[in-house]
């Protein structure tokens, strides 16, 4: 099940612009078969362009800082600074971002804390593969 934060979702579609440009996604996962995986899954849509990759939650707010992605996917458990404090930096940094998180343990805690940070929507890692690029099409949608 995918957890969605609709009032992140709605503040992005009440300040945000429709383009026609594709979706720059920044991909934030530590593990790098992971990582690999997530890149191998998204390259096979047109209209997604990866923009970058970070290892942990610090390069995850230097990079979102520096490419500007429409959507950071973002591991919550991450080294040197966790998804939830990342996302929290990047919102706090420029709301115009949406980030959907992803979850490996699925606990509520964690889910909720993700979402309270500024998530769009927290995606379980087991799910990925079938349920991301859904999520990165309805986070996208939001934004028009």
């Amino acid at each position: 099940m995918i957890e969605v934060n609709l009032q992140a979702l709605q503040d992005r579609a009440d300040t945000s612009k429709a383009s026609a440009a594709k979706i720059r996604v920044l991909i934030a996962e530590d593990h790098p078969v992971m990582r690999y995986t997530l890149c191998s899954v998204l390259k096979q849509y047109p209209e997604v362009e990866i923009v970058g990759e970070a290892i942990n939650g610090e390069d995850a707010v230097l990079k979102a800082e520096e490419l500007r992605p429409a959507i950071v996917l973002m591991d919550i458990n991450m080294p040197k600074l966790d998804g939830i404090t990342a996302t929290r930096r990047i919102k706090a940094m420029s709301n115009r971002i949406s980030v959907l998180g992803l979850s490996v343990d699925g606990e509520r805690y964690s889910i909720d804390a993700m979402l309270r940070a500024g998530a769009v929507a927290v995606v379980p890692k087991e799910r990925a593969v079938d349920d991301l690029y859904g999520a990165i099409q309805r986070a996208s949608a939001s934004s028009l």
